[in-house]
């Protein structure tokens, strides 16, 4: 729910028609990091956004070999196509570690979601250019719920029900 609710609210201030829920292939800042794997994130996106119209999912990075970098992948668009690159303010802090993140602010409108416990400051202070969105606080990260689920407690109503039961399903983010 906390990458929808981002994107729910990214199309209303930005005024967007789409917005695409890219997933992550192999995501290089989390080599070492338990997650699921790159097919098990891919149908947890298009469950999530099942049966909203202005969302869609796109597969170029669970489709293509290597690591995901952000940068390639905004290669991959139309060079003239707009976009905007929607990030929790959590994430956007770290955009300076990111490969290449000169080259990935300079491709896209950089959209930061507020998130609680993250100042708009600290986003200023990485020196990208950002568009803030001032949303209601989403309390819970995409992290948080894994951690909440992989010591055993309930994350049923921070998903989607559909997004849930795969989760159950498959036995993700369960103990050992």
């Amino acid at each position: 729910m906390v990458h929808l609710m981002a994107g729910e609210a990214a199309r209303h201030l930005l005024d967007l028609d789409v917005v695409t829920f890219i997933t992550a292939g192999d995501p290089y800042q989390k080599h070492g990091i338990p997650m699921s794997e790159k097919d098990h994130r891919w149908n947890m996106t298009v469950l999530g956004i099942e049966g909203v119209d202005y969302f869609e999912a796109d597969d170029r990075e669970v489709t293509r070999a290597g690591p995901s970098y952000m940068i390639d992948t905004l290669d991959t668009f139309d060079a003239d196509e707009e976009i905007f690159l929607i990030l929790g303010a959590d994430a956007a802090v770290g955009l300076p570690s990111w490969h290449r993140w000169e080259d990935v602010v300079d491709r896209t409108t950089v959209a930061v979601i507020s998130r609680p416990g993250v100042a708009e400051e600290e986003v200023a202070a990485t020196g990208a250019p950002y568009t803030w969105l001032d949303t209601p606080g989403i309390p819970i990260s995409s992290t948080q719920l894994r951690a909440r689920s992989e010591a055993g407690r309930s994350i049923r109503f921070f998903v989607p029900d559909r997004v849930w039961r795969y989760i159950e399903e498959n036995q993700l983010y369960a103990l050992p």
